[in-house]
C-alpha cells in the first residue's frame, strides 16, 4: 500500500498498453517501456506510487504538460519539452495508481556523462544541448507560466532523428540513472561508439514536470535537488523562474567538466544546506547584507550579515582559476565559459540573467 504497481512484464493495462520492460526506478515512479497496440508504436508510461497525494501531483503534472501541449502548437521552442500522449489510472491492490505516456526517448545527460567523466563532454555538445533547454526554459516561463523546479542531468533525456541514432539510443535504456551506470549498446559504451558528428545530431528535451509549478502559485518552499538548488530556496525565500536559470548554470559547468558546481556535504557540526551555503560564498563572494537581512532564514546560516553561524574557515575560490587549475582548460576558455555562467548565478534572482539573455550570451552562441 503506498508503494509502486508490481508490473509484469506482457501485462497490458488500459486495454491498449502492453509492458515490454522497465526503463528506471525513481523515488516516486516507476516508467515502462510498452507497446502501444492501438497506434503500433513504443510508447514510456509512467506509474506513479499510490500513497495518498501522488494522485495529485499526477493531475499537476497533466495539467502543465497539457499546458505545454496546447502552447507549443503556437511555439516550435515546446518541443523542447517532453510530449504527453495519454493519461490515465489503473487499479492495484484496491488502490489507484496515476500513468502517463510519454513519448520514447533515449536516456538522460547523467547516463550519456559517464561516458565522458575524466573530462566532460565535448564542448559543441555541450552547447547545442544548453541553447536547446534554455530555449525550452524560456518557452516554459514565458509561455506557459511554469517553474521547472528541478533541472538537473537525470531530466534531460537525449533523443535521435535518424533510425541509426534512435536504434543506438533505444538499446541504453536500460541504463540505471540511479546506479550512474554507463551506457551499453549492442557494441560497447555508447560514448565509444557515438562519433561527434553523431553526438551533434543527438537533441535533448526537458522531462518530468512532476515538481513543476506555476509562477503565480508556488506548490512548497522545497524545491530543486540539493547540488542544483538556487541560494534564494536554500534560505527560504520566495523563488520564482530564475531558480530555474540557477540550475541550469549547475547543469552547464558538470556538462562542461564532468564534475559538481556545488557538491554540499554534512559535517559532523554542520549541515549540508550549510556547506551548501559555505560553498557558493567561496566561489561567488560575499552576499550583500541586504540581500542577507531580506531572507527570512537568514538567522538560520548567519551570526551576522556576511558572517555564518557554524563555518568560520572559507576558501575563496575563482570560477576561471577552478576551470584552469583543475581541469585544465586555457585562461581564454576559462574566461569565456565563467562571463557565461556568472549572469545565471546572480545572488538578486531579479538581476539573474534569463533563459533568453543566456541564449543570446556570447560563448554559447558562438
Amino acid at each position: 500500500t503506498g508503494g509502486h504497481y508490481p508490473m509484469q512484464e506482457g501485462e497490458v493495462f488500459n486495454t491498449q498498453y502492453q509492458v515490454l520492460h522497465k526503463l528506471g526506478c525513481g523515488t516516486f515512479a516507476t516508467v515502462w517501456l510498452c507497446q502501444d497496440m492501438r497506434r503500433k508504436k513504443q510508447v514510456a508510461v509512467k506509474v506513479l506510487k499510490s500513497r495518498e497525494g501522488f494522485a495529485e501531483s499526477a493531475q499537476d503534472e497533466v495539467a502543465f504538460l497539457r499546458c505545454v501541449s496546447c502552447m507549443k502548437k503556437k511555439d516550435l521552442a515546446g518541443e523542447n519539452i517532453v510530449c504527453l500522449l495519454d493519461d490515465f489510472r489503473m487499479i492495484g491492490e484496491n488502490v489507484p495508481h496515476a500513468c502517463l505516456v510519454f513519448e520514447v526517448l533515449g536516456p538522460s545527460i547523467r547516463c550519456l556523462m559517464g561516458n565522458y567523466t575524466a573530462q566532460g563532454l565535448p564542448l559543441p555538445f555541450v552547447k547545442k544541448s544548453l541553447q536547446q533547454v534554455l530555449a525550452g526554459l524560456h518557452f516554459l516561463h514565458k509561455c506557459c507560466r511554469i517553474i521547472h523546479a528541478d533541472i538537473k542531468p537525470e531530466n534531460i533525456l537525449l533523443c535521435g532523428h535518424s533510425k541509426r541514432l534512435q536504434r543506438l539510443l533505444m538499446a541504453t535504456l536500460h541504463c540505471d540513472q540511479g546506479t550512474g551506470g554507463r551506457l551499453k549498446g549492442a557494441g560497447g559504451d555508447l560514448g565509444n561508439q557515438l562519433e561527434e558528428s553523431d553526438l551533434m545530431r543527438i537533441e535533448v528535451k526537458i522531462a518530468d514536470l512532476g515538481s513543476a509549478c506555476w509562477t503565480y502559485k508556488p506548490f512548497s518552499k522545497e524545491i530543486q535537488t540539493q547540488p542544483y538548488r538556487a541560494l534564494e530556496v536554500l534560505l527560504g525565500l520566495d523563488y520564482g523562474t530564475p531558480a530555474d536559470i540557477w540550475s541550469t548554470a549547475c547543469l552547464a559547468f558538470e556538462m562542461a567538466t564532468g564534475e559538481c558546481l556545488f557538491d554540499p556535504q554534512p559535517g559532523k557540526y554542520f549541515s549540508r544546506d550549510d556547506d551548501h551555503v559555505a560553498r557558493i560564498i567561496e566561489l561567488l563572494g560575499r552576499i550583500p547584507p541586504q540581500i542577507v537581512l531580506s531572507w527570512n532564514k537568514s538567522t538560520k546560516f548567519f551570526s551576522r550579515p556576511g558572517a555564518l553561524l557554524r563555518l568560520s574557515r572559507l576558501f575563496p575560490r575563482s570560477l576561471p582559476g577552478i576551470l584552469a587549475d583543475r581541469h585544465g582548460w586555457t585562461p581564454q576558455e576559462a574566461a569565456a565559459f565563467a562571463a557565461f555562467l556568472l549572469p545565471a548565478l546572480h545572488y538578486a534572482p531579479e538581476r539573474r540573467a534569463s533563459a533568453a539573455q543566456s541564449l543570446r550570451h556570447a560563448w554559447i552562441a558562438a
